[in-house]
């Protein structure tokens, strides 16, 4: 069974935070001088990141970095109060970033500032917005930013199967990076067809629900009341992969057992993309289904 890593935001800044804030406010004077605690009483987030920076021109001040696996209509509220918070808390001027991992729904229009007016009163926050669909994957080969790594295969030209194999080569490579292998994993699939994903990286399923990626999609989807429609969209997601691997295999498969994967859990469904790709026949995979 895979064993999860530690993936979270801290984590992977920490792997090389003067290449990170170089990237993020794109200056290459500016080096970190520490990761601080983002914890403001009843704010407490694992994707929030606040580190000290240091630059010759500006002096010292705070870099505020919130991953935020999809954007919502929220996060300009968030990034206002975020700042703010900061700011106060260590009496240093703050330079938020939101970092999207996620393309939003299409009806979702990502905005990179917060206004609001009430009674004649204006309050305005700004902050810089990096979505990690826009960045060209190879800027994280030449910089290089090996925390991006895991996010090669959602980056631009990333979903290759040969690039996102240049990644797992460089992951594999330094053992301060090789743990970030199943959150690599998990990226690669949503743009790779699973059996690819696992011949490239020799990964099982387990690490997509041990994820805490895995977890904040869960999580986000009960906070907007739609658990239910993510867990069908994960379901079918699925059933169609499960079904691919079937037809590649074996060719034709009968009517009856699409009917039937159609009722079948995610977990289960997880168990029979096990099954499918050990199989040799699917006569044998047949023997698999739950009765």
């Amino acid at each position: 069974m895979a064993k999860a890593a530690d993936t979270g935001s801290k984590r992977l800044i920490s792997l090389a935070p003067d290449a990170w804030v170089q990237w993020v406010t794109q200056r290459p004077e500016v080096v970190a001088k520490e990761i601080l605690g983002s914890e403001f009483q009843w704010i407490s987030r694992e994707t929030d990141v606040l580190v000290k920076a240091y630059s010759a021109i500006h002096g010292d001040f705070l870099i505020l970095n919130e991953l935020q696996l999809r954007y919502t209509a929220h996060m300009p509220r968030r990034m206002r109060a975020y700042a703010a918070l900061a700011e106060e808390k260590y009496q240093q001027p703050t330079y938020p970033v939101l970092i999207n991992i996620l393309p939003p729904p299409s009806t979702v229009t990502v905005t990179s500032s917060y206004e609001q007016e009430f009674l004649g009163l204006r309050a305005i926050q700004d902050y810089r917005v990096i979505n990690l669909w826009e960045v060209d994957a190879e800027i994280v080969f030449q910089q290089p930013l090996p925390s991006l790594l895991p996010f090669v295969p959602i980056l631009r030209g990333g979903g290759e199967a040969s690039v996102v194999q240049r990644a797992v080569q460089l992951l594999r490579a330094d053992t301060q990076l090789n743990q970030l292998e199943p959150l690599l994993a998990f990226f690669a699939s949503f743009v790779l067809d699973m059996p690819v994903v696992q011949e490239i990286m020799r990964w099982d399923m387990t690490v997509l629900r041990e994820s805490p990626w895995y977890q904040q999609i869960l999580t986000e989807g009960e906070e907007r009341g739609l658990q239910q429609g993510l867990q069908q969209g994960l379901q079918q997601g699925a059933r169609r992969q499960l079904i691919r691997v079937l037809q590649q295999r074996f060719g034709e498969i009968p009517p009856f057992l699409e009917v039937r994967l159609d009722s079948e859990s995610i977990e289960e469904l997880e168990s029979l993309m096990d099954a499918a790709i050990a199989v040799t026949s699917l006569e044998e995979f047949l023997t698999y289904l739950p009765a």
